[in-house]
């Protein structure tokens, strides 16, 4: 390896991790960092690596032997325990990305950059084989830019403001919570992960920081979001959020997923917010949340593929194709006499979308409803709805009322979810992976 090596940490994530032998263990997600009062540069004590089945593992840099542009190589065995951040630890990416800082350097400061944010963190290995963060990519602190200016930046993936590269020996504040934090870098690191694993990411963080994340989030991204995390993060995130946004964010949410985060809140918030949704967002809510949450009515969503039987099976086949559909409800479509929003009309039966693919086109869904598959009531338990689903080997099941009119659906994901342990978001990266 050259001579006092130094990379940079946000070319450093994303970057391969492999063993001595050639096989790839994980890509790296972050660098871990130490303060100390008595060193002026903070030493990197490791990496967060990401390993097969989305766990994040972490790697100490004594067994980090080269990093170069496009790998990380390390030595020995890699723990495949779960990292946790200990109290004294900084995570250079989630945590340090976007803080504001002072530059007390002269230079710097003649060209203003006495107010900064941290663009980036360089770190470089000493001749005792540690490392060490040396130097501060910082972009000037915005101020007079106007909205569209910023709008325009981020449509771009550039962000305005001049940069310059500063002695982290210059830098003050950088270990000290800041006030309002952006968290666009830190959402542009994980920008390819999947909603489930960035719900992970995010209920590793901090309060402050996870609630920053939440307010740089879109709201359909935020609702995508707080269905996959722990009750106790849905209840903080939302009770961070103005009313008025928390209720845009409800409206974007699936209705079983936001009637249960409602549920969760307490009773004077919930209805607030339902009094701030539009009254067509809000009305299937209120019904949800009559029903016991262990029932067919608590768990079902109140938007399932509906159609009537003269619909042809082309237009079935276009509207399941559609991407706010989860799998599992555009796995059959729903056949009922109009209306054909939940509560509909009366029901008919359902179409199994591998049947769809086997008929013309030009048929109608009408004349090849599958009526042996009985819908459950709303009353229906649990135990019910889990053994109707395993005998017909389906993913989802039609809730009626007792009019049989239909009123929502059952998805194999929703009974997971009551299956499985209150904490299993928070444990499914625990279990053990064997190699």
């Amino acid at each position: 390896m050259s001579a006092n090596p130094r990379v940079f940490v946000a070319r450093l994530t994303g970057l391969s991790v492999f063993d001595p032998l050639g096989d790839q263990v994980g890509r790296v997600r972050d660098v871990v960092v130490m303060f100390s009062v008595n060193r002026p540069q903070p030493r990197v004590i490791g990496l967060v690596v990401e390993v097969p089945g989305r766990r994040r593992v972490f790697v100490p840099m004594t067994r980090v032997t080269s990093i170069d542009a496009g790998a990380v190589i390390t030595t020995g065995l890699v723990n495949m325990r779960r990292f946790e951040q200990r109290t004294n630890e900084v995570l250079v990416a989630a945590e340090l990305f976007d803080r504001a800082v002072r530059v007390t350097a002269p230079d710097a400061v003649a060209a203003g950059f006495g107010n900064a944010l941290v663009e980036d963190l360089a770190i470089e290995q000493g001749q005792r084989r540690d490392w060490m963060g040396v130097k501060v990519f910082v972009r000037q602190a915005a101020s007079g830019v106007s909205p569209a200016s910023k709008a325009m930046s981020r449509l771009a993936r550039r962000r305005s403001g001049k940069t310059m590269l500063v002695d982290i020996r210059d830098v003050s504040g950088l270990h000290e919570q800041s006030g309002a934090q952006s968290a666009e870098r830190l959402l542009e690191t994980y920008d390819d992960l999947k909603v489930a694993d960035l719900a992970e990411v995010i209920h590793d963080l901090n309060t402050k920081r996870r609630a920053e994340v939440a307010a740089a989030l879109d709201d359909e991204k935020l609702a995508d979001v707080l269905a996959e995390l722990p009750e106790d993060d849905q209840v903080e995130i939302m009770g961070g959020l103005d009313n008025d946004r928390a209720a845009d964010v409800l409206e974007a949410m699936e209705p079983d997923d936001a009637a249960d985060l409602l549920a969760d809140l307490p009773p004077e918030q919930a209805e607030a917010l339902l009094q701030l949704m539009e009254p067509d967002e809000a009305e299937p809510l209120r019904r949800l949340l009559t029903y016991d949450e262990n029932t067919a009515g608590g768990m079902m969503t109140t938007e399932p593929v509906v159609l009537g039987p003269e619909a042809t099976i082309a237009e079935a086949l276009a509207t399941v194709r559609r991407e706010e559909y989860a799998p599992a409800l555009a796995s059959m479509v729903f056949v009922c006499r109009p209306p054909l929003e939940a509560p509909t009309g009366r029901y008919l039966g359902l179409v199994h979308i591998q049947r769809l693919l086997r008929e013309p086109p030009h048929g109608a869904v009408g004349s090849i409803i599958d009526k042996e598959i009985e819908p459950v009531p709303a009353s229906a338990s649990l135990e019910t709805i889990t053994r109707t689903l395993a005998t017909y080997n389906l993913v989802s099941l039609p809730v009626v009322d007792a009019d049989n009119r239909l009123i929502g659906a059952v998805t194999v994901d929703d009974v997971l979810d009551h299956i499985l342990p209150e904490d299993w978001r928070e444990e499914r990266h625990d279990l053990e992976v064997k190699p």
